[in-house]
């Protein structure tokens, strides 16, 4: 999976969503993205609701830390993260 770090301690993921799935939660890697289920219909900005507030609890950030850079009305999307902590921790349970 791609992530990008900077020195102000941003995080730059590619994610592929799944909406209306029977359980959300992180699935793990998905090609070089990071797959995701959530339950929210693709309507409406519930799906991008949703995913900020996932991303926002495994990570420990703000939800307004949390920016959809790219893929707004799409399945793929990159995500920007600030003040992200934990992605390996992350990563290591998910794989």
């Amino acid at each position: 999976m791609k992530t990008t770090h900077d020195k102000q301690n941003e995080l730059i993921l590619k994610i592929k969503v799944a909406p209306r799935s029977s359980q959300a939660g992180i699935v793990g890697q998905y090609g070089d993205a990071l797959k995701v289920k959530l339950t929210s219909p693709p309507v409406e900005g519930k799906a991008n609701k949703e995913l900020v507030e996932m991303l926002a609890k495994e990570f420990g950030v703000p939800k307004k830390n949390i920016e959809i850079i790219s893929g707004l009305s799409s399945r793929n999307k990159i995500v920007r993260l600030y003040g992200a902590k934990g992605f390996q921790e992350t990563q290591m349970r998910h794989e």
